[in-house]
């Protein structure tokens, strides 16, 4: 997807939130904890993962933001990406990578925990959305394990495929199950 603007990140992740939730919904408790065989998570720690990489992204983006706040730079909502930042994406979709020890879910969490918390996370995203758009936030990143380092509206944009990324491996958990 082509993102021209925060509008466009928003949008795009709040129709992949949209999909999580309607794959969510139609599990089972039982679904929620079985593990067939192949998938190192249950679909209910894929979720508390999900939970964790989001309180991540916000802390970060709160951080890049404080920091183009104090530069007093305007931006106008437009993203301009870095020219390796789609490279990257394309490298890593097609990868199979293993979560940093720092968002390994604990297994402790509830699916519905989870989903709270994912709410309350991208609640508070939300709710600095307006400072987003108003200040240039391409001066200040913060490094990603796999795709360098990313300005805020990138950590949005990854966070959203990640979400993505996710869902398409609770589908496969799904599938897997009913069989």
């Amino acid at each position: 997807m082509r993102y021209e603007n925060i509008a466009d990140i928003f949008s795009a992740n709040e129709k992949i939130r949209e999909r999580l939730m309607m794959v969510l919904d139609g599990t089972t408790d039982e679904e929620r904890t079985a593990r067939p065989a192949g998938e190192k998570w249950n679909i209910q720690q894929v979720v508390e993962h999900l939970s964790i990489v989001e309180n991540g992204t916000m802390r970060i983006c709160q951080k890049l933001l404080t920091g183009a706040k104090a530069d007093g730079k305007q931006g106008d909502g437009s993203v301009s990406l870095n020219p390796t930042f789609g490279e990257r994406s394309t490298q890593i979709a097609g990868m199979r990578v293993e979560a940093p020890d720092r968002v390994q879910p604990s297994g402790d969490q509830t699916i519905d925990e989870s989903i709270e918390k994912l709410k309350e996370y991208r609640e508070a995203i939300v709710a600095f959305r307006d400072d987003l758009e108003s200040y240039d936030l391409s001066s200040h990143r913060f490094p990603h394990p796999f795709m360098g380092d990313l300005t805020a509206a990138e950590w949005l944009i990854v966070v959203g495929g990640h979400e993505a990324r996710h869902t398409k491996q609770i589908e496969r958990i799904l599938s897997a199950l009913r069989q």
